[in-house]
């Protein structure tokens, strides 16, 4: 059972004992920790508030009401939003003028694990500094409690999932009336979380004929919640089967989208992204793309082709927005399925990428694998090694570094080497205790024979 305290949250597991598990007394330290920081950065201010909204996990409403009670305890008014996806709660945080939101999800971690996903006042995760300041408060306890005259309040928002559809719709390269017009049938895997919520709810405004596969958001995941195509069978096999156009994969908390073909092949996580840019581009005539160091190198191509600048920034979405940000991106995200468009807002959004995406197969029609064959032609093999206590991961990084310093390495997080066709990237997770090993090659045997290669390399050094 595991603890990970990071800069963007704590994640762990339920049950067991206090500072190894998320432990009811661990979410109330840091929650406490947050509501502090926040009370802190707005010490002018009279009242303020904070968003809350969890994924279907079991323990989610446990972990909610321990967040929402000891937020009200330090004085701070909650709006609850019950269940809900993580760009919902990030698209509230500024639509509700809140000082900030949590959100309570382990993203695609089994179902024994939660978090506590932190945002500050725009509704995105909080930087390095901010969440080095919040680790600081936890660790002293430095609390401060309200009196019981001055107690935050608390109030539930129903529907703010429909709110969140209405501002996808918006979205001026959403094109809707194509959409409508393709007459879709799309089948959905909401792996039995909030999902099974959303995106139906998005397909019926738009027309689109929903076959719904595990969207009882009772938070019993059927597979491994991770989007990946082993986990992915029972969809790739009734996309078959009811001849529908494509498959919508979402995670628990939907910010990753992965998408099945017409033919119940993977479209592949890495190119919803790529697609949904390639749309984006076109549509403007040019633009700048971001993703992280492990992501394809298909989006390079593709923003290459429309004339834009593609830049790579180290993994994580705290650190993909800010590179947005700096080049001035019109589309960015990471490969692992997960679409930041600006226009919208600066966080991963399934909502967001299902309708890019539509509106793209409706302009181009053609078939789901026809526009998966349109493009540069990229296999990735995503790998981990378990760590223990005794493992020295910057050691093992240093090494590899070292021992392949003649080709081209970026070290700005982990460490990533590139080949003239192929590529490795070596990091510690942020989230699990793992050794991530992502390759990319121009062929899915390349790309497997390249992980496993480095994974013997890896255990040499570890022995």
């Amino acid at each position: 059972m595991t603890l990970i305290k990071s800069i963007s949250g704590i994640r762990g597991t339920i049950g067991g004992n206090t500072g190894e598990n998320l432990t009811p007394i661990d979410t109330v330290k840091f929650a406490a920790a947050y509501g502090t920081f926040i009370k802190k950065n707005n010490a002018r201010k009279e009242k303020i508030k904070v968003i809350i909204g969890r994924d279907a996990r079991i323990s989610g409403k446990m972990i909610s009401g321990l967040v929402a009670d000891t937020l009200i305890g330090l004085g701070i008014d909650v709006v609850d939003l019950g269940l809900s996806t993580t760009p919902t709660v990030e698209v509230a945080v500024p639509l509700e003028k809140a000082e900030g939101g949590i959100i309570l999800t382990a993203s695609h971690n089994p179902k024994q694990w939660n978090a506590l996903k932190l945002l500050n006042e725009k509704g995105e995760f909080l930087n390095g500094a901010d969440g080095e300041q919040i680790l600081k408060i936890a660790e002293s306890e430095d609390f401060d409690f309200a009196d019981v005259d001055n107690l935050g309040t608390y109030k539930k928002k129903k529907n703010y999932i429909k709110k969140h559809i209405k501002e996808v719709l918006k979205l001026d390269l959403v094109d809707k009336k194509a959409i409508k017009k393709a007459k879709f049938t799309v089948v959905i895997d909401g792996v039995n979380s909030t999902g099974g919520i959303a995106i139906p709810a998005l397909l019926k405004e738009l027309d689109v004929k929903c076959i719904e596969l595990y969207c009882e958001p009772n938070g019993h995941f059927p597979h491994n919640p991770e989007p990946l195509k082993e986990h992915l069978t029972d969809i790739s096999e009734l996309v078959v089967k009811k001849k529908a156009d494509l498959g919508i994969v979402v995670d628990p908390d939907v910010d990753r989208l992965a998408l099945i073909s017409e033919d119940g092949s993977m479209f592949g996580e890495e190119y919803t992204l790529v697609a949904c840019a390639d749309y984006v581009l076109g549509k403007m005539g040019g633009g700048n793309t971001v993703s992280n160091l492990s992501s394809s190198r298909a989006l390079r191509d593709v923003t290459e082709k429309h004339g834009g600048k593609y830049t790579a920034s180290a993994v994580g979405e705290v650190n993909v927005v800010q590179m947005m940000k700096d080049t001035n991106t019109v589309i960015g995200g990471e490969g692992n399925g997960g679409i930041i468009y600006p226009a919208s807002h600066y966080g991963r959004d399934s909502l967001v990428g299902v309708a890019l995406f539509l509106s793209h197969l409706a302009h181009k029609k053609m078939s789901c694998k026809e526009l998966r064959d349109s493009y540069p032609s990229y296999f990735m093999s995503k790998n981990k090694i378990q760590l223990t206590l005794k493992i020295d991961v910057d050691k093992i990084l240093a090494t590899m570094a070292k021992k392949y310093k003649n080709e081209e390495v970026n070290t700005i997080d982990g460490v990533k080497i590139d080949f003239a066709d192929e590529w490795v990237h070596l990091r510690k997770s942020n989230t699990e205790p793992i050794i991530r090993i992502y390759t990319e090659a121009t062929s899915q045997e390349k790309a497997n024979a390249l992980a496993e290669r480095f994974i013997k390399e890896i255990e040499e050094i570890i022995k």
